[in-house]
């Protein structure tokens, strides 16, 4: 049994040395291979670091936002889903897609316990609101353009299991960067103040990820003369499925989040954020419903839309230790945080979109398993391009993607 007593303490050598009981030295040179992210870096971004783990970096084409061609940076292991936004963005030319985001407003929240008059302490935290706020403000110690300051304090009275309980929320304009540090690190300095306020005792002081004042849209038009009508006839049923059936909502929303997610990871940003804040948005007061919806102009054309709250920004967090966020942001030439969510929105409707297509008239197997077939053929051995593609097309044709099967064919085609 290794001893991993200290083991945060240790250098990345120390660390692997101790796994060699585990694994080969083969292994242990693979979580070496660090790539563009040098090894020293990744141990100072999170704990316990043993090696780099690698995801394919790609670009979408095709793309064009608010009149202005854009190459998609996108990070992700799952085939189909580049080659989908490419088609989609690509069907949709020459208007492309238009999109508009909120200002950068996050929500914080305190919370109050243990209070002598939950009520009376409500009241006292309302009359004092202004003053509240400009202590808040005061506590901004960052630079100055990434704060757009505090613009709303409130509180709500909750009842609960432990008793009642008092919920401050503020609302704070972080600018062009993702803003849960600035956030909890205010939340956090105001705590005492409001504690004397109420006579209560503060507990959680942390950011919401459900950013409903930070929502982006994007819209696109795919005319009937390009997709058919029997293209729009489809998209529009499987878009009607997901509204009216949970089960299929939650694969549908999945599918948006897949272009999402793909470049909020290749720009460096917290994708688990996005998501929390999407997935949460889409239950938003009416049960779950998709985060697209789609319909017919007066042309017959089909018109997508999607709306939804995207945090992200364009300083501090990942971007700076990253190197190839640094490249990502430079190809998807974005200047604020804004530009980055309407790209990431225009990438999910573009996905969905695609999705919807494929899956609604010749499915959606056919391609994603032959963009599949490269991936067996490299787990079977396959090392050069010529036998990768030449296992994968010999895979796809029998439609038969088992690792014995790829194995057999690599043989095969080596003896030759």
């Amino acid at each position: 049994m290794i001893n991993f007593s200290g083991f945060y303490k240790l250098s990345i050598d120390e660390r692997l040395k101790l796994l060699k009981e585990v694994l080969t030295n083969e292994e242990i040179a693979v979580l070496k291979d660090s790539g563009a992210l040098k090894l020293e870096n990744a141990d100072r971004m999170i704990e316990n670091v043993i090696g780099i783990m690698h995801i394919p970096f790609a670009i979408a084409t095709n793309f064009k936002i608010n009149g202005k061609e854009k190459i998609i940076p996108m990070a992700l292991e799952e085939p189909s889903v580049v080659a989908a936004a490419c088609k989609a963005a690509k069907l949709c030319l020459p208007e492309g897609f238009k999109a508009e985001a909120d200002d950068s407003i996050m929500i914080g929240q305190v919370q109050i316990v243990k209070m002598p008059d939950a009520t009376k302490a409500k009241k006292e935290l309302d009359k004092k609101k202004k003053e509240i706020m400009q202590i808040a403000t005061s506590l901004y110690k960052g630079k100055p353009e990434f704060w757009g300051g505090v613009t709303d304090f409130s509180v709500r009275k909750i009842k609960t299991n432990r008793g009642e309980m008092l919920i401050c929320d503020f609302l704070i304009d972080v600018k062009d960067v993702m803003g849960a540090n600035t956030i909890n690190s205010i939340l956090e300095s105001i705590g005492p103040t409001l504690e004397a306020y109420t006579g209560g005792k503060t507990r959680l002081k942390i950011l919401s990820n459900l950013a409903i004042y930070r929502k982006v849209r994007a819209s696109a038009v795919w005319k009937k003369e390009i997709i058919g009508e029997e293209g729009i006839e489809g998209v529009l049923d499987g878009y009607e499925f997901a509204a009216n059936d949970k089960f299929r909502c939650s694969t549908h929303n999945k599918g948006i989040m897949n272009g999402i997610d793909a470049v909020a990871l290749a720009c460096g940003q917290d994708w688990r954020a996005v998501e929390a804040g999407a997935h949460s948005f889409a239950s938003f007061g009416k049960g779950y419903v998709p985060l697209t919806k789609f319909g017919k102009n007066e042309n017959g054309d089909l018109i997508g839309t999607i709306e939804l709250p995207i945090a992200v920004g364009v300083f501090g967090g990942a971007i700076r230790t990253s190197p190839t966020a640094g490249i990502a942001l430079k190809l998807l030439e974005v200047k604020t945080a804004k530009d980055l969510s309407m790209a990431m929105a225009c990438v999910g409707l573009a996905n969905n979109f695609a999705a919807l297509l494929a899956l609604s008239t010749t499915g959606i197997q056919e391609g994603h398993m032959k963009l599949h077939a490269k991936n067996v053929a490299v787990l079977a051995g396959a090392n050069t391009p010529e036998e990768v593609d030449r296992v994968a097309e010999a895979i796809h044709n029998a439609k038969n993607y088992s690792s014995e099967f790829a194995k057999e064919t690599l043989e095969k085609i080596r003896r030759k």
